[in-house]
């Protein structure tokens, strides 16, 4: 009855639009105040700011801070450029630059949406302008950002690390390390169902060459510059995952770090106006950051609620006993994961789900870093999934299309997605690689 009374409600509630940070809070309150009536909310308070008052979660402002830093003093338009100078003169190439930087500011900002909005404003009118439909060339900017949270340093991995560490020991540092290579698979797949689209549209009449798709092949001179140019922004995955993999300074540490770097390269790329891009620049990162602790703080007293009340074991034991088959389980918990990301935002599925989950992998025994990295790319896909993914809506504003074209456009990059999905899901070692090899915890 517990369980059906706090989904029933959340649900309900996100039916009725309600804010998702809101909905699993009043569901919570719900459930707190049946059991013990008014002096539940003392617990709720106590839960809320524990929840949010540890020391891994300073990381989350402090790299929103620096993806916010490098998006206003204009980084994201000189990784274009580079991308450019590498592959812009090939056939296709503009679509190839689009995942290029998508993967590029993914290592920078950590988010997909924040990816979006930094590459949208150029690219998608870019290929546009090269003869694709706004629909396509927004669903491929939609779904190319989402690779933010998969490619480190990533905030949902941190999130997945705190919530999931509770249940068993994992480490930032080795989910990081993971996300690489499925990350750039992500990226490959994107870009070959970019090249079928185009094909395909091509075949149909319905993609028109323009004389720019093809420009000259940049000289060595040319992509020297673009790259020096590029290269503040270049080096800052570079500062971080090396000094934490080199054993300078943790992951909370390397975001602070990420954030003085930023700073200082602002003063050489944008100085005129610094000071006053400095009050939008924090202004706008003290917004992220308090929609992401409002979350936090919420969703952990949903979770709270979910193993306190045996919710997440009666879950489980339910999942467990339809059927004992690893690839059939796995199938259904990547679908229902699927279901969750185009509703819900990541915080909370983690929030929600690990909880649930988690045990149920630990039978199977499914490498918790495997199942950390095939439920990222599931809630990274739902980041451009209709009816609610956040990076579609971002994109349909640059591309000047409805939410019912883009969402049309986005389909094959969905396809896509989901087959690497699955080949994460089944083929654990593409996670657990260079975790192995160079021997991260």
């Amino acid at each position: 009855m517990t369980a059906l009374i706090l989904f029933g409600v959340f649900i309900l509630l996100v039916m009725l639009r309600t804010p998702i940070a809101i909905a699993l809070g009043i569901s919570s309150m719900v459930i707190l105040f049946m059991n013990n009536g008014m002096s539940s909310f003392e617990v709720l308070t106590d839960l809320m700011y524990t929840s949010v008052a540890k020391f891994t979660l300073l990381a989350i402002p402090f790299f929103i801070l620096a993806g916010v830093i490098m998006e206003h003093i204009g980084v994201s338009k000189r990784l274009i450029d580079f991308a450019q100078a590498l592959v812009g003169h090939r056939k296709s190439g503009i679509a190839l630059v689009t995942v290029i930087v998508a993967v590029f500011f993914a290592a920078i900002s950590g988010s997909g949406p924040a990816t979006v909005a930094a590459i949208g404003g150029i690219l998608i009118p870019a290929m546009v302008k090269n003869g694709y439909r706004k629909e396509t060339a927004g669903g491929l900017v939609a779904s190319a950002g989402a690779i933010g949270i998969v490619i480190p340093p990533s905030i949902a991995f941190i999130i997945f690390a705190l919530v999931a560490g509770s249940q068993m020991p994992i480490t930032i540092n080795r989910l990081f390390m993971a996300g690489i290579i499925p990350g750039i698979l992500i990226g490959v797949a994107l870009y070959i169902a970019a090249v079928y689209v185009r094909a395909r549209d091509l075949k149909k009449g319905l993609f028109v060459p323009s004389e720019t798709e093809v420009v000259h092949k940049p000289t060595g001179k040319e992509r020297w510059q673009a790259f020096l140019k590029a290269l503040p922004g270049l080096m800052i995955p570079i500062i971080i995952l090396g000094g934490i993999y080199g054993g300078i300074f943790t992951p909370t540490e390397s975001a602070v770090v990420a954030v003085v770097y930023s700073l200082i390269v602002g003063l050489f790329i944008s100085p005129k106006g610094y000071g006053k891009q400095l009050f939008v620049i924090f202004k706008e990162a003290s917004i992220q950051t308090a929609v992401v602790m409002l979350i936090v703080s919420a969703a952990s007293v949903f979770a709270y609620i979910v193993t306190t009340e045996q919710i997440a074991q009666m879950l489980s034991d339910t999942l467990l006993g339809f059927t004992d088959n690893k690839i059939i389980i796995l199938l259904l918990v990547n679908v229902i994961l699927l279901i969750a990301g185009a509703f819900i935002d990541a915080i909370s599925a983690y929030y929600i789900f690990v909880p649930i989950l988690l045990p149920i992998m630990t039978m199977l025994e499914v490498d918790p870093t495997v199942f950390g990295v095939f439920m990222t790319i599931n809630l990274a896909i739902g980041l451009f999934t209709p009816p609610v993914g956040l990076n579609l809506y971002v994109a349909a504003g640059y591309s000047k299309s409805n939410i019912i074209e883009i969402s049309k456009g986005v389909i094959p990059f969905i396809v896509a997605a989901i087959f690497i999905l699955l080949l994460v899901t089944y083929v654990p070692v593409i996670s657990t690689f260079l975790p192995d090899l160079l021997g991260v915890k």
